[in-house]
């Protein structure tokens, strides 16, 4: 080696020290990644049914925080409107990246399966949250609450507004939207009670978790059907563009909503009357329990079977449901009263 570098011109010298040297370092990626106990990197991408939400935003800073106390990096990347076609292409691009886990939020479970299948195959874990993809197209399904208590406390609380009388309607996400489906049938089998027998469910409608969207659709609803009592949005979109949609047109407290929606964002018309009761679970909570989840499977700690635990830090052990699903917990109901102790 002596005798070659005394061969070598000063400038050639250079490049190969410069060479050896890069050959023998250590690179991080921008989010700070860190090898893990079993030697891979933690590097964990979400992939939400939109970006700029704040819903999904929510989720994201619960993420970072799990992501900090795990030494593992995060990022956060997706369309900028709903679109499952748009979501395949960012898993597409993940996998060629080949980050450690992709956490998505489907917003079509069948449409992205194939993607998904391709990166599970090349060793990157997949977990849903909040929206569930088809189970062999991922490891867990993160599930913000018990789908059924969701779908039915929904109705309960408009319900008991109403007096159990009049017409009402839903205003949905996307038609596709795994959650919001699995949802709406649950208010559809809760509105078959007796004590339903006088509410009448007269027209469900889409608004692509689109505010404009949503807040034109609610507007046409009302219109359409001038004896509407209530609205459901299962959506914090749809929630929060369809109580603006009702004090525009001066119905505020004539016509009754309810779904789901952060306090921070239906604080102004809880206040103001316009909005009684809704419900939600922790979003922030909901991305830092999939970090983790994704963090144990990456680590080896499971694989995704039922009965398997995993450390989830501050919620603690959770552990795997059927069918790969963990259960964050019940939803809260927020009214006038406990809105203000809650920040999100």
């Amino acid at each position: 080696m002596k005798k070659l570098f005394l061969t070598l011109g000063p400038g050639l010298l250079v490049f190969v020290l410069l060479f050896l040297a890069s050959c023998g370092g250590s690179s991080t990626s921008s989010g700070g990644s860190t090898p893990n106990s079993t030697g891979s990197n933690l590097n964990v991408a979400f992939l939400p049914k939109a970006i700029n939400n704040p819903y999904f935003d929510t989720a994201a800073g619960g993420a970072k925080d799990a992501a900090k106390a795990l030494n593992g990096s995060f990022k956060q990347v997706g369309p900028s409107t709903a679109s499952a076609s748009d979501q395949v292409t960012w898993i597409n691009n993940l996998t060629t990246q080949h980050v450690s886990a992709i956490v998505v939020s489907a917003n079509d479970p069948n449409a992205l399966a194939p993607a998904l299948k391709q990166a599970m195959a090349q060793g990157i874990k997949v977990v849903s949250y909040d929206s569930d993809v088809t189970p062999d197209a991922r490891q867990l399904f993160i599930n913000q609450a018990n789908s059924e208590d969701i779908g039915r406390i929904e109705v309960q609380l408009l319900g008991k507004q109403l007096n159990y009388t009049g017409q009402i309607a839903i205003l949905s996400a996307a038609s596709t939207a795994t959650n919001q489906n699995t949802w709406i049938s649950f208010m559809k089998d809760e509105l078959s009670k007796p004590q339903y027998k006088n509410m009448q469910l007269v027209k469900t409608v889409y608004g692509n978790d689109d505010d404009q969207t949503s807040f034109n659709d609610t507007l046409a609803l009302m219109q359409a059907y001038p004896n509407l009592k209530g609205i459901i949005s299962p959506t914090t979109v749809g929630i929060a563009a369809a109580a603006r949609a009702i004090e525009s047109v001066n119905k505020g407290g004539k016509v009754a909503l309810t779904g789901l929606g952060t306090p921070n964002q239906m604080r102004k018309y809880v206040e103001d009357g316009t909005v009684q009761q809704f419900a939600l679970w922790n979003p922030a909570d909901l991305g830092y329990l999939a970090y983790y989840a994704a963090a144990a499977l990456v680590k080896g700690k499971i694989t995704g079977q039922p009965g398997q635990s995993f450390d989830a830090g501050k919620l603690g052990r959770k552990t795997i449901g059927a069918n790969g699903v963990v259960l964050l917990g019940p939803p809260t109901v927020f009214d006038k009263a406990n809105i203000g102790q809650f920040n999100f």
